[in-house]
């Protein structure tokens, strides 16, 4: 085994200082996208509009303009942020599940938790899904792909540890299951269920899907 020898004298580059218009600019995105959040999460997508963010950030609209092209553009901004805190306790809960169903059942727990506290927002997310332009459709489907990893690292688990067969095909439960999850989020906005209610919904589905394959 090799080892990199360190010179600790040699100089490190410094860190980047943000000019004063560059540290307003950012202070002022951050205004607009909290003032933004909070309307859509009481208000949903439809019945927010620029001139309401504007209002609640203290600012004009031509302010929030500046840092955002468009409603949707700054509805994408929103959903792309909390994506990256999902994902991230996702993986966690994945890991710690002892089975491939708890594994699974975990980071569903994760998601479904988070989305029923911010109920409109999830449901202006799930109207918007269906009309949003080619670009943020590509986007989601790339941010998309970090999560059936997490789904077919659970099935790898589960195939590792006996639980369920090697020859089924990963990617077809793991779109299954997905969708499943995905469809329980009408009665959460429509019958007003819990988190605990979908994922006891999605625990009984999941068991009938891994029926089929397991070992």
């Amino acid at each position: 085994m090799s080892f990199v020898s360190l010179n600790f004298e040699s100089p490190t580059e410094a860190p980047i200082k943000l000019t004063r218009r560059a540290m307003a600019k950012q202070r002022t995105r951050e205004r607009v996208l909290s003032s933004a959040r909070r309307l859509f999460s009481e208000r949903g997508y439809e019945g927010t509009t620029i001139r309401d963010i504007a209002q609640v950030a203290g600012m004009s609209t031509g302010a929030v303009f500046a840092s955002f092209a468009d409603k949707a553009e700054l509805f994408d901004e929103i959903l792309t942020a909390d994506y990256e805190v999902v994902i991230a306790q996702m993986a966690v809960a994945a890991r710690e599940g002892a089975t491939v169903e708890a594994s699974l059942l975990g980071l569903f727990d994760v998601a479904y938790r988070f989305h029923t506290e911010q109920l409109p927002l999830t449901r202006a997310s799930i109207a918007v899904s269906w009309t949003r332009s080619d670009v943020a459709e590509r986007r989601y489907r790339n941010d998309l792909l970090q999560v059936f990893r997490l789904l077919a690292d659970c099935l790898q688990r589960g195939v590792a540890q006996g639980e369920l067969k090697a020859d089924f095909d990963a990617k077809l439960v793991a779109e299954i299951i997905w969708d499943m999850y995905v469809a329980n989020y009408r009665r959460a906005i429509y019958d007003s269920w819990s988190a605990e209610a979908l994922l006891e919904r999605l625990a009984k589905q999941l068991r009938i899907v891994l029926a089929g394959v397991r070992a």
